[in-house]
């Protein structure tokens, strides 16, 4: 019954939730038809993955929706999260996607028969009215930690939120399974911005009306969190992840999510001259930003450091000195634009990874064993950081304690959170090999977790049987739905 199902998943059209959503896409689509609903730049974005789909005989194809951004004041072909760089076109952006509910259910009436599931994004809720009025069951997908939602939640249900005094206010994280600090600024709740708290009612809502949620995380990594929210909710929930990590061929790996800024082959031709485990690798992912003089703090550090390194940079970053680059040339290599990342991270020569704990980033690299160094710069980071660094210790922190959405608003803004000789010191424990030192521990935990991460995604491992479990429930219902429709 499975090989009949028809999928279609809706992601959130933000990078970090498209990518995941598209590796979904691409393990169901081993065992069912799948149609992924993106827009037209989405869709240029991700064409590789249609072409490597097509070449492995996968049944999966997306739907492309016109967005009517420039009707909420959306500059023509903004279309994407990591494009909307004036704040104040936030709120415009999630309007005109609240908007693509009529279209899709368009789509979906036009097809010969109704899909068997939708599996919207968390953040995508706008699809619950559409499956209401279709009657097609829907499952949601969470591209966060279970750590991270579970803590939220708790943090919701205790209204811990409603009696802190400000955003920086300590406290810790009730009832739950390890003891975590945090205040309102490290552990915001989803949507409390200004203007956003009707788009949270609709995500809370299209979760409790789920026949079931789907996280991308495996049981060896946050499966305690998942099962205590599971009971908290009372929903059916899989661990299907990481799902970046079913990926196994190398084109695929290099065309994941856009196209690169540069070639592949440039790059792992660079690694193959380090030797192994030598390379930092600094990501801090398409929509984080630093200030230009904490930009300039970590190149001094980099610079000073005296180890090899690639640092990925935003197109519009700033902050560098125009002799950096020349300076350093012989032992790094900068890259301005998307990146290939995890045919970077599954380079033996890569020892290190600084990054701003998004899960996305975290998932790729847990696969290969390399430590990271967390910079959390806003929403799930710091909880991640937590996760990282004090449950599984595979992380360091950097020493970052205000997200950046705060340090904006300051009066003084702290335009430099961590100094040079912080950030060397920082680097030099992450990439740290010596026999009993602490880097070497963290290296040596990375690497068990890796075997761990590696199993749940084998034939018989947690995630492989939670993906089964899944796809047979979902068989059910559509079972139970033609004989509805029958009788």
């Amino acid at each position: 019954m499975a090989a009949e199902l028809h999928l279609v998943l809706v992601p959130l059209l933000a990078q970090g939730h498209v990518l995941p959503m598209l590796d979904l896409a691409r393990l169901l689509a081993g065992h069912a038809r799948v149609t992924v609903v993106l827009t037209p730049v989405n869709a240029a974005r991700n064409k590789a993955l249609l072409e490597h789909a097509a070449r492995a005989g996968l049944a999966l194809d997306f739907a492309e929706l016109p967005f009517p951004g420039p009707s909420h004041g959306l500059p023509e072909g903004t279309e994407n999260l990591d494009m909307v760089l004036d704040p104040s076109l936030i709120v415009p952006f999630y309007d005109a996607l609240w908007q693509l509910a009529e279209p899709l259910e368009a789509y979906l009436r036009s097809l010969p028969r109704l899909p068997d599931c939708l599996i919207p994004d968390s953040m995508s809720p706008w699809t619950l009215p559409v499956a209401r009025r279709l009657g097609v069951p829907h499952l949601v997908f969470h591209g966060f930690s279970a750590f991270s939602i579970l803590a939220v939640h708790n943090l919701e249900k205790h209204g811990i939120y409603e009696r802190a005094v400000d955003d920086y206010e300590m406290f810790e994280v009730p009832d739950f399974p390890v003891r975590t600090v945090v205040n309102r600024s490290t552990a915001p709740g989803l949507y409390l911005g200004p203007g956003m708290d009707r788009f949270r009612r609709d995500m809370l809502e299209a979760e409790a009306s789920a026949e079931g949620m789907l996280f991308n995380t495996c049981r060896a990594m946050d499966g305690e969190f998942m099962e205590r929210y599971a009971a908290e909710r009372g929903h059916k929930m899989w661990a299907l992840g990481p799902l970046c990590a079913y990926k196994s061929d190398a084109g695929a790996m290099a065309g994941r999510g856009n196209r690169a800024a540069m070639d592949a082959e440039q790059i792992v031709s660079w690694l193959d001259a380090r030797p192994p485990a030598t390379v930092l690798y600094i990501n801090f992912g398409s929509v984080a930003r630093l200030l230009p003089p904490q930009v300039a703090e970590l190149a001094a550090a980099l610079e000073a450091s005296g180890r090899a390194f690639i640092w990925v940079l935003l197109k519009e970053t700033s902050g560098l000195d125009a002799e950096f680059e020349a300076r350093v040339k012989d032992r790094a290599l900068l890259i301005r634009g998307w990146a290939p990342q995890m045919t970077i991270l599954s380079h033996p020569s890569v020892g290190g990874f600084l990054n701003h704990a998004g899960w996305n980033s975290t998932l790729e690299v847990v696969p290969y064993g390399v430590p990271m160094m967390t910079w959390p710069q806003f929403a799930d980071n710091f909880l991640n950081e937590a996760l990282l660094v004090d449950v599984l210790g595979t992380g360091i922190r950097s020493g970052v304690k205000v997200p950046l959405t705060h340090v904006v608003q300051m009066d003084p803004m702290p335009v430099v959170q961590v100094g040079r000789e912080s950030i060397a010191s920082k680097v030099a424990e992450l990439m740290d090999e010596e026999e009993g030192s602490t880097g070497a521990a963290r290296r040596a935990k990375a690497k068990e977790l890796a075997a761990k991460v590696r199993a749940a995604i084998a034939e018989g491992g947690s995630s492989d049987t939670d993906l089964k479990d899944m796809l047979g429930y979902i068989a059910e219902l559509a079972k139970k739905k033609k004989v509805g429709d029958q009788n």
